[in-house]
C-alpha cells in the first residue's frame, strides 16, 4: 500500500523532489490491531511535524506464515520489484519479526537508509544507522491484577495456538511464570485443536482463571485472526478471561496490565520524526517508555460479579454503563436548578402578591377607619356643640327659674320686713324667717350647681373621697349604692382622678336614670401598674348594639379613657344588669399629666 501525504498541491515536479519516502513494515497482518493504529497515527504525526511534504508507504507480513522459507523469499522478491529505483528517507519495522528481517535484508533493499524500529524483545540487535524502541512485554503483571480482583484464585490456563509467534509468547509466559508455582497451578492450553481447547475451557473447575497469549493457528492447522480467537475464548470460557495487549479489550476480557499500541507507536513516531528532521539515527538512544496501563472491563465484571472496588487505584474502567444520573447529572442538576429558581421565583412573587393584597386590605381598613373615625368626631363634634348648648340652656334655665326667682322672692321678702319691722314685728319675724330659708335655698342651689360641674372635694380630697361622696349623693331610698376601694395610691395624676371620677359619675348616673336598679356597686381596685374601676348594677341592662352611639354618656367614657391610653369594657344584657369595667396605666396618666404641666 502506499498514501501519498503532501502539504503542497502544485508544482507536483518540484514537490517530488522534496518530499520524505517513508516505508512502515509490520510483522502483522494489514487488519491486526497495530496495523490499524500505525496507519492511522504516524501519517498524522509525520504530516504534524514536517513542513515539507513526504510519501508514506506500508506493507504487513503475514507473521503466522513467515517461518516458511518460501513465504520469506517470495515477501523479498515483491519489496525489490515494487521498490526497485526507490530511494526512502526511512524504513520503520514494527515488531521484532520485521526488525529482523529488515537487518537480514538491509543491504539488499535499502542500502544506507535508516531504520527506527519497534521490539518487544529486549535482546533485539540494533544495526547500524538505526534507533528504535523497546517496549518490553510484562505478561506478569496481568496475573498480579486478576490475583487482586479475585482473591481466591488457585490455578491459571494459558491459552496460546501453534504458530510460531504462538510458542514465542508462550516461551515468554513459562519464563515470566516460573516462579508462581506451587502457590498457583499453571497449565498450558497449547496448540490444541479449536474444539478441544473450547471443551476444556467450558469445564473448568472453580476458582480459576483464562490467561489468553496468541493464537494464529490451532493444532489443526487452521489460521485465525488473534482478536477473532479471543472472542471464542471469552465466550465459551466458564471462569473471567484475561490478556496482555489493549486490543483484547472489548473482546470478552476482564482485563488486564496490557500493552498499550498507541504510546508504542506514539513513541516510533517521535523518533522518525527526529531522524526525517536530519538527526543520526546512530546518534539517538533507543528509548524504553513504560507502555502498559491497567484497564478492566466493567460490564465483564459484572458478569463474573467482581466487586468493582476491588480494582486497585489508578486502573482505568471503560465500558462502564452509567445510570440515568450518571448519564445526564450536569442536566437534572440544571434542570433541578431552574425548577427551584422557577420555583423560588414564583414563591416570591406569590408572596409578594400577598403582601400586597395584604397592604391593600390594610390601607382599606385604615382607610375606613379612618372615615369611621371622622365621622365619629364629626358626629361627636356635633353632639358636644349641642350638649353645650343644652347644657347653657340647662344652667340659664335654672338661674333664670329657681335661683333669679329666689332672689327676687328674697327682695321682696326684705323690702316687706322693713315696712314690717316696726309697725307689725310679728309678721316682720316670719318674713325674716322665710328670708333666711330663701337664702338657704339658694346657696343650696347653687352648690349643687357647682359641684355638678366640678366636684369641689375631687382636687384636694382626692379620688377615694369624690367616689364616697358621689355614693352618699346618690343613694335614695330605694337604691342602695355601695363603694369599695382596695390598695389605691394617696396621690394621682389629676387627669386620672377627674376621668374615673367622670366615669362613676356617668355610671351611677345612668344606673339610677334608666335602669331601675336596687343596688349600685362601686369597687375601686389598685395595683402598680394601674387602677380598674368597676360599676356594676342589677337594673333591667340593654342591647350593646342597639343603645352604643345614641347617647354622649358611652361615648364620653370611651373617649376619656382613649386619651389616657385605657381600655372600656361594658358588659350588658337585657334583664341581666350592667357591669361597667374601666382600665388605666399610671405611668400613661402621668406622662399625660405631665406633658398637661
Amino acid at each position: 500500500m502506499a498514501v501519498a501525504c503532501s502539504t503542497l498541491a502544485a508544482a507536483a515536479g518540484e514537490t517530488a523532489d522534496r518530499q520524505k519516502q517513508v516505508l512502515v513494515l509490520y510483522a502483522s497482518r494489514r487488519d491486526a490491531q497495530i496495523s490499524i493504529v500505525g496507519d492511522r497515527e504516524l501519517p498524522l504525526r509525520l504530516e504534524a511535524g514536517l513542513h515539507e511534504g513526504f510519501d508514506y508507504h506500508s506493507e504487513y507480513i503475514d507473521a503466522a506464515r513467515f517461518p516458511d522459507p518460501s513465504y520469506e523469499a517470495a515477501f523479498l522478491d515483491f519489496l525489490r520489484v515494487k521498490y526497485r529505483g526507490q530511494r526512502f528517507d526511512l524504513v520503520i519495522a514494527i515488531q521484532t519479526t520485521a526488525v529482523e528481517f529488515v537487518n537480514q535484508n538491509r543491504r539488499t533493499l535499502f542500502p544506507d537508509t535508516p531504520l527506527v524500529f519497534l521490539s518487544n524483545d529486549a535482546a533485539i540487535h540494533r544495526a547500524a544507522n538505526s534507533t528504535g524502541v523497546i517496549a518490553e512485554l510484562n505478561l506478569r503483571a496481568t496475573l498480579d491484577l486478576a490475583a487482586t480482583l479475585q482473591p481466591d484464585l488457585r490455578q491459571i490456563f494459558f491459552v496460546n495456538g501453534a504458530a510460531g509467534p504462538d510458542k514465542a509468547y508462550e516461551k515468554l509466559a513459562r519464563a515470566q511464570f516460573s516462579s508462581l508455582e506451587p502457590r498457583l497451578a499453571a497449565t498450558y492450553l497449547s496448540g490444541l485443536t479449536t474444539e478441544e481447547l473450547e471443551a476444556r475451557l467450558s469445564t473448568l473447575p472453580a476458582h480459576s482463571m483464562v490467561y489468553y497469549l496468541l493464537v494464529y493457528r490451532d493444532g489443526a492447522g487452521n489460521n485465525f485472526h488473534p482478536l477473532e480467537y479471543v472472542d471464542r475464548v471469552a465466550a465459551v470460557a466458564n471462569q473471567p478471561t484475561y490478556s496482555w495487549v489493549d486490543s483484547a479489550m472489548e473482546h470478552g476480557i476482564v482485563g488486564g496490565i496490557l500493552l498499550d499500541q498507541q504510546v508504542e507507536i506514539d513513541a516510533v513516531g517521535t523518533m522518525a520524526l527526529r531522524v526525517l528532521r536530519g538527526e543520526h539515527a546512530d546518534d539517538i538512544p533507543v528509548a524504553t517508555p513504560d507502555v502498559h496501563v491497567g484497564q478492566v472491563d466493567w460490564r465483564q465484571l459484572q458478569r463474573w460479579h467482581i466487586d468493582e472496588a476491588r480494582v486497585p487505584r489508578g486502573t482505568l474502567i471503560r465500558f462502564r454503563e452509567f445510570s440515568v444520573w450518571q448519564r445526564y447529572e450536569a442536566y437534572i442538576v440544571g434542570a433541578i436548578g431552574l425548577l427551584l429558581a422557577q420555583t423560588t421565583l414564583i414563591a416570591g412573587l406569590l408572596v409578594q402578591a400577598a403582601r400586597r393584597r395584604k397592604a391593600e386590605e390594610h390601607a382599606r381598613r385604615s382607610q375606613a377607619e379612618l372615615r369611621s373615625s371622622y365621622d365619629r368626631i364629626r358626629d361627636l363634634g356635633g353632639r358636644l356643640l349641642s350638649e353645650q348648648e343644652a347644657e347653657r340652656a340647662r344652667i340659664a334655665r335654672e338661674l333664670h327659674d329657681d335661683i333669679s326667682q329666689q332672689v327676687a322672692l328674697l327682695a321682696i321678702d326684705l323690702d316687706l320686713l322693713r315696712s314690717f319691722s316696726v309697725e307689725q314685728p310679728n309678721e316682720a319675724d316670719r318674713l325674716g324667717r322665710e328670708a333666711v330659708d330663701r337664702l338657704e335655698s339658694i346657696a343650696r342651689s347653687v352648690h349643687d350647681l357647682s359641684h355638678r360641674l366640678h366636684p369641689r372635694k375631687l382636687t384636694p380630697a382626692g379620688l377615694v373621697a369624690a367616689l364616697g361622696s358621689l355614693q352618699r349623693e346618690q343613694s335614695q331610698p330605694n337604691l342602695v349604692t355601695r363603694f369599695t376601694h382596695d390598695k389605691v395610691p394617696s396621690i394621682l395624676p389629676h387627669e386620672l382622678t377627674l376621668c374615673l371620677f367622670r366615669i362613676a359619675q356617668e355610671a351611677v348616673r345612668n344606673a339610677v336614670k334608666h335602669s331601675t336598679a336596687r343596688a349600685v356597686v362601686v369597687h375601686l381596685q389598685g395595683d402598680r401598674n394601674g387602677l380598674v374601676l368597676t360599676i356594676t348594677d342589677d337594673g333591667q341592662g340593654f342591647d350593646m348594639s342597639t343603645v352604643w352611639g345614641r347617647g354622649l354618656g358611652l361615648i364620653s367614657m370611651q373617649e376619656r379613657l382613649d386619651a389616657l391610653g385605657g381600655t372600656l369594657d361594658i358588659l350588658s344584657t337585657p334583664g341581666g344588669g350592667t357591669r361597667v369595667k374601666a382600665t388605666v396605666s399610671l405611668r400613661a396618666a402621668r406622662s399625660l399629666d405631665t406633658a398637661a404641666s
